[in-house]
């Protein structure tokens, strides 16, 4: 059984599994939960990234969000909680443009936000890590699994969004791709904000384009989780499996849920996400 703290609603869930989850509940913590302090990572000629750091043992675990989305999500504090009741490291940012952190979002690109992301293993972690990738997040993973090999102890993508800009671009219908070119931007509806749409430049997408995984075997040989709802209105599901049949390891789980939403933020969700956490760091840590 994992060993699991989960806060959901107001209430603590408490389980203690082999390792022996450290106590937090309202009586252990005085009733409040205590979040990790932010922090600003000073970058020569770039904007600075915003990041808050839990010390602890290794491997660690880095939280990657999603396309305009930042550290305070549901997922990225429910992680640390866990994190912190294992005594293993783990960090969450936010990219350029996003949330805390400095730079414009419109200006940002999968390029650039690689970047942080490396930046962040190069110079704000020790040692492999547990990257958590949710949506365009799992997308970036891959990519910085490539570039850093060495830093990455395993991957865990939730609703990977692996390539899903371009190819969503490209499947749509000529003319209608040509009005949105005309226009020097495309327009996605989405209710994951005030707008109702994201705008990505076509210079975006153009950009996004260098940075595709799935028309080849990606390099990855470390244990991968995929984990995607089956009712996710924003990245198919199937991408997931794309990504499984790609990588080289041999290591890789698909987890399917059939109710599952993009956000996976459901507490059954967040449920599943930790305990597949505490099966890899169980896995990776009896290797060694």
């Amino acid at each position: 059984m994992a060993a699991a703290v989960l806060r959901s609603w107001g209430r603590v869930v408490l389980k203690i599994g082999p390792r022996g989850a450290a106590c937090l509940t309202p009586s252990c913590s005085g009733g409040v939960r205590q979040k990790s302090t932010v922090q600003f990572a000073t970058r020569p000629d770039l904007p600075k990234l915003a990041y808050r750091k839990v010390k602890g043992k290794g491997p660690g675990v880095v939280f990657l969000p999603g396309y305009a989305s930042n550290m305070g999500g549901q997922k990225a504090e429910a992680l640390e909680d866990f994190c912190k009741s294992l005594g293993h490291s783990y960090l969450r940012f936010d990219y350029t443009g996003c949330g805390a952190s400095e730079g414009v979002l419109t200006e940002g690109t999968v390029g650039s936000w690689k970047r942080d992301v490396l930046f962040v293993l190069d110079e704000l972690v020790d040692g492999p890590q547990i990257l958590v990738g949710s949506s365009m997040g799992g997308w970036l993973m891959l990519l910085a699994a490539i570039a850093r090999p060495e830093k990455i102890a395993a991957l865990i993508g939730i609703s990977t969004a692996a390539d899903h800009f371009v190819t969503a671009f490209k499947s749509l219908p000529l003319e209608v791709r040509k009005e949105f070119e005309e226009k020097g931007e495309w327009s996605i509806p989405t209710k994951h904000n005030e707008e109702g749409c994201y705008k990505l430049s076509m210079d975006f997408l153009q950009e996004a384009e260098n940075h595709c995984v799935l028309q080849c075997p990606i390099p990855v040989t470390c244990p991968v989780r995929l984990i995607h709802g089956l009712q996710d209105q924003d990245t198919p599901w199937h991408i997931s499996m794309q990504v499984a049949e790609r990588v080289l390891s041999t290591d890789v789980d698909v987890i399917l849920r059939k109710h599952g939403q993009h956000r996976m933020t459901e507490k059954d969700d967040i449920k599943l996400i930790v305990y597949t956490i505490d099966d890899l760091i169980d896995k990776l840590t009896t290797l060694v």
